[in-house]
């Protein structure tokens, strides 16, 4: 079966999302997002593309790899694209651990795609206190 063009866009940006971040210069990772994009990162807001590039640079691994298990996308009734990433990631020489992120993106008058949200969190979060 085809798949919608909406989901090869999803995962289109998904693959190359995470093969630019998993590179060891993370800075073109900004250039994916939308001017006035929101990142939130394990709880921290951060607004507009400069201060997402700025975390995403500044994250303190030298080496990481991100290893996608599912990802799910959806049209958006305002024509955007909902995309649900589950995975694993390593930094460094830590353990595996579980990750998730949601983005949302948005055409440009261009015709490329935007990030316009995204939401990051470790897979450790789930495990009551």
């Amino acid at each position: 079966m085809a798949k919608e063009i909406w989901q090869n866009i999803g995962e289109g940006f998904v693959q190359a999302y995470y093969q630019q971040f998993d590179d060891t210069d993370r800075s073109s990772l900004g250039m994916l997002y939308s001017d006035c994009a929101c990142l939130t990162w394990e709880g921290q807001p951060f607004h507009g593309r400069e201060a997402i590039s700025g975390k995403l640079v500044s994250l303190p691994f030298k080496r990481i790899k991100h290893v996608i298990t599912e990802q799910d996308c959806q049209p958006t009734i305002d024509s955007c694209i909902l995309i649900m990433v589950f995975g694993q990631l390593q930094a460094d020489d830590d353990p595996p651990m579980g990750f998730h992120q949601v983005f949302m993106l948005k055409s440009t008058p261009n015709g490329s795609w935007a990030c316009t949200n995204d939401v990051f969190r470790l897979g450790i979060h789930n495990i009551p206190v």
